[in-house]
């Protein structure tokens, strides 16, 4: 068993019409992902908008998410910061967390020694398991496998890696030369099944939000020896991993817009995602409405 949970979601964050952070769909949409199949959540990572909230706000999901579920949640606290990353890890510990997801710094491109020192010293000031998270395309900076493999093997509660990096060759290196309990969860909706045939246990989703049953199908499948039916469980999904983001409406202004359609008070993105282009509420529900057809 996953240590976290085989499917998890890494949450919107939900505003106000001013934009204020909106508490009670939080806690609202956190319970509604878990009777989804769910099983964790993360909350202030890249799809929660971590980078336009304030250290309160992000205190305060922390835990209220956490009291209102009873799966593993998982706290994004770090960005480019160390000082501030070190801090915010050090409150949020005091909330009832799981985890913590440490993301590659970004902008300023540490050197792998410097991702290394960075990573050594956020994990230095807990006790919680540590999750890096790897997405070179919106960090700037790949932390490369002998990086990972040496805090996997040094650290002992860096516990695994959220993995949006798109290549399974690496990954499988990765899984292969860290301890058993080092896992490995996809963080790249249509990676998921590559990943899974290389070792990962879980995926920490986007499209999760709404595909939760057809993921938690999927990982039966897969966990049963069945590779046909988890190929045909993620077919199933192809369109909402293509919906969940683009270059023209990246993530999660497409999630927020899904949930929307299903009645969720989300609100819309901060600047500078800001707000969704029209239309965009009628073509999620259209995705969805041919994802249940689908399941039969």
């Amino acid at each position: 068993m996953a240590r976290f949970g085989r499917v998890l979601t890494a949450m919107v964050t939900p505003f106000t019409d001013d934009e204020s952070l909106d508490v009670d769909a939080a806690v609202s949409l956190a319970k509604w992902l878990v009777e989804q199949g769910n099983e964790g959540l993360v909350v202030a990572g890249t799809t929660g908008e971590s980078p336009t909230l304030s250290i309160d706000e992000k205190l305060t999901l922390f835990e209220a998410v956490s009291a209102a579920v009873t799966v593993p949640v998982i706290a994004g606290t770090t960005g480019t910061n160390t000082r501030q990353d070190i801090g915010l890890t050090v409150e949020a510990e005091k909330l009832g967390i799981a985890g913590i997801l440490a993301v590659c710094p970004y902008y300023n491109r540490p050197s792998q020694a410097g991702l290394d020192a960075h990573f050594r010293a956020i994990a230095a000031t807990t006790d919680l398991p540590v999750l890096l998270y790897d997405i070179p395309k919106r960090t700037g900076r790949k932390i490369e496998t002998s990086t990972l493999i040496s805090l996997g093997n040094d650290v002992t509660n860096i516990v695994g890696v959220k993995d949006a990096a798109k290549d399974p060759g690496e990954t499988a290196f990765v899984i292969e030369a860290t301890p058993p309990d080092f896992e490995v969860y996809s963080g790249d909706d249509p990676m998921t099944l590559p990943l899974l045939a290389v070792g990962a246990v879980g995926a920490i989703g986007v499209a999760t939000h709404w595909c939760a049953p057809d993921h938690v199908q999927m990982f039966d499948a897969w966990n049963a020896g069945d590779a046909a039916a988890a190929q045909a469980h993620n077919a199933r999904q192809l369109e909402s991993y293509a919906f969940e983001t683009s270059d023209a409406i990246p993530n999660p202004l497409p999630a927020k817009a899904m949930l929307r359609a299903l009645g969720h008070a989300v609100g819309e993105a901060r600047l500078p995602m800001g707000t969704a282009p029209a239309g965009l509420s009628d073509q999620a529900r259209e995705v969805y409405d041919r994802l249940v057809a689908s399941r039969g």
